[in-house]
């Protein structure tokens, strides 16, 4: 599949504001619509291939209702604890389960990115791993954080991001996965299809989140 930069518009398959801003800084327009698919992971399902079958169907269930040519682009992030998917908490005592389980430990976020022509069967995927060591955060901490409401539309029921949270230390690898959309994964997959995104992207990441990655350079060169 060869897209060309002037012929072709993006799609986003979300409607999640945090995959929208971070989309924009590539410096090309598109536009977003949330896929409805069913986001339960099978009984037994690895997490690496429970993400890429749903970024695949949100791809493809967008594609369905995209303009001809339109590139969609779909991800799927979920929160990984010995083994176990963590989801998106349903009420309160779930988000004090999940926190509590996570705090003052390492767990794994896993993104995976999907995307295609819509018209086109052929999808390309790319898939983002990345190592998160929470810190020791107090219950009153916690509390305050769950009672903000902020927990319940994200997997492992926190953000990363959160500035009155701050519930991570010490990251060594790509912040924007655990946000949910890597970019230079989402950059380096683009520019296989003739796409490209700002090559001023990587730097715009780490101003935008006031991170130094340490691993874009080895994105880029696909050796991660």
């Amino acid at each position: 599949m060869n897209i060309q930069t002037s012929e072709k518009s993006i799609l986003l398959a979300s409607a999640s504001p945090r995959r929208r801003k971070l989309l924009a800084l590539g410096g090309q327009p598109y536009r977003s619509m949330a896929a409805d698919v069913d986001e339960r992971p099978h009984n037994g399902e690895p997490a690496g291939e429970y993400t890429r079958r749903v970024a695949e169907s949100k791809a493809r269930r967008i594609a369905e209702q995209a303009e001809p040519g339109e590139l969609v682009i779909a991800a799927d992030t979920t929160v990984v604890l010995d083994g176990r998917i963590l989801g998106k908490p349903q009420d309160h005592e779930e988000a004090v389960q999940m926190l509590e389980e996570l705090r003052d430990r390492s767990h794994e976020v896993i993104t995976s990115l999907a995307i295609m022509e819509a018209g086109s069967d052929e999808i390309t995927c790319d898939q983002s791993h990345t190592q998160v060591p929470m810190r020791a955060y107090d219950e009153a901490e916690m509390k305050a954080y769950i009672d903000s409401g902020d927990p319940f539309d994200k997997a492992g029921g926190y953000a990363i991001q959160h500035a009155g949270f701050n519930p991570v230390e010490e990251l060594a690898g790509c912040y924007a996965n655990v946000v949910g959309l890597p970019l230079c994964h989402l950059k380096r997959s683009l520019e296989k299809l003739g796409l490209t995104l700002d090559e001023d992207l990587p730097d715009k990441c780490q101003q935008n989140f006031e991170y130094e990655c340490p691993v874009y350079e080895r994105v880029l060169k696909g050796e991660l």
